[in-house]
């Protein structure tokens, strides 16, 4: 119980169609198995109410909240839910992101409307969320975020806007951790590097015209640790950590979890 009667947000509670489990279902769900009540947010609701079935199925507590977090008004709305309904907010966990399904593209076929959604999507809400969710810190004198960049900040990628956003992350997540720390708030990013999640696996399934398993098996190749991708569940697991008070002295850390992919160098 290591998030013992404490309130989490985890924004991308839900899930892309296809096979395994999210990153953000997966943090939900070990979030809930530690003690938190989580506030399951997806702009898809049914996809966050079938987050909060598997939490509540097991005995655990979790609401489910529809919103769009490329807009203030359903940010602010899911923070208020969240403190109305359990009178505080200790863990904000940023997982929303998009990539090929919000249209990012390699720079020459880039269009202004991909790069502005997805640019959208994986940064601006989380700055919103960040910036509706600590002066409830703040005035609680702790609190925990924690950001879900990628290891394509810091390796080659071709796509550009994820890029761009999820470097753009990393700064910001260091930026919250220094401005923040005299009030007792800790924020960490994390970078996944080669997952075996619906939207990474199933999502390029999709769009390149393969099967599942022949992507899978592409990437499971370029992965130094067995070479086998990682799982939501290593990711949930790395959040975990840095939202409990195991983590109480880390702050402003970029933690990958890649299986050894970013200790290549050339």
């Amino acid at each position: 119980m290591r998030l013992n009667d404490k309130v989490a947000i985890v924004v991308g509670a839900g899930q892309s169609p296809g096979e395994g489990m999210g990153n953000g279902r997966a943090a939900a769900l070990t979030f809930a198995r530690e003690g938190a009540k989580v506030l399951c947010v997806d702009h898809h609701l049914e996809s966050a109410q079938e987050t909060e079935a598997m939490i509540t199925a097991k005995g655990g507590t979790a609401a489910a909240f529809k919103a769009d977090v490329t807009k203030s008004a359903d940010i602010k709305a899911m923070v208020k839910d969240a403190q109305t309904r359990w009178g505080r907010i200790d863990v904000l966990h940023n997982n929303v992101g998009v990539s090929l399904s919000g249209g990012d593209a390699e720079l020459l076929q880039l269009t202004e409307e991909a790069f502005d959604r997805v640019v959208a999507i994986n940064l601006k809400s989380c700055i919103l969320a960040a910036k509706e969710v600590i002066p409830i810190m703040r005035a609680q004198r702790s609190g925990a975020i924690i950001n879900i960049s990628s290891m394509a900040a810091i390796t080659t990628y071709p796509y550009v806007a994820y890029k761009a956003t999820k470097s753009a992350m990393i700064a910001f997540t260091e930026q919250l951790a220094y401005q923040n720390a005299e009030y007792g708030i800790r924020a960490n990013v994390i970078l996944p590097g080669l997952m075996n999640t619906p939207m990474a696996v199933d999502t390029r399934a999709r769009e390149w015209h393969k099967t599942r398993a022949e992507v899978e098996a592409e990437r499971d190749s370029k992965v130094p640790l067995r070479r086998k991708m990682g799982t939501g569940w290593d990711v949930a697991n790395a959040a975990l950590f840095l939202a409990s008070d195991e983590a109480n002295f880390i702050t402003g850390v970029t933690l990958p979890v890649d299986g050894g992919a970013s200790v290549r160098r050339g």
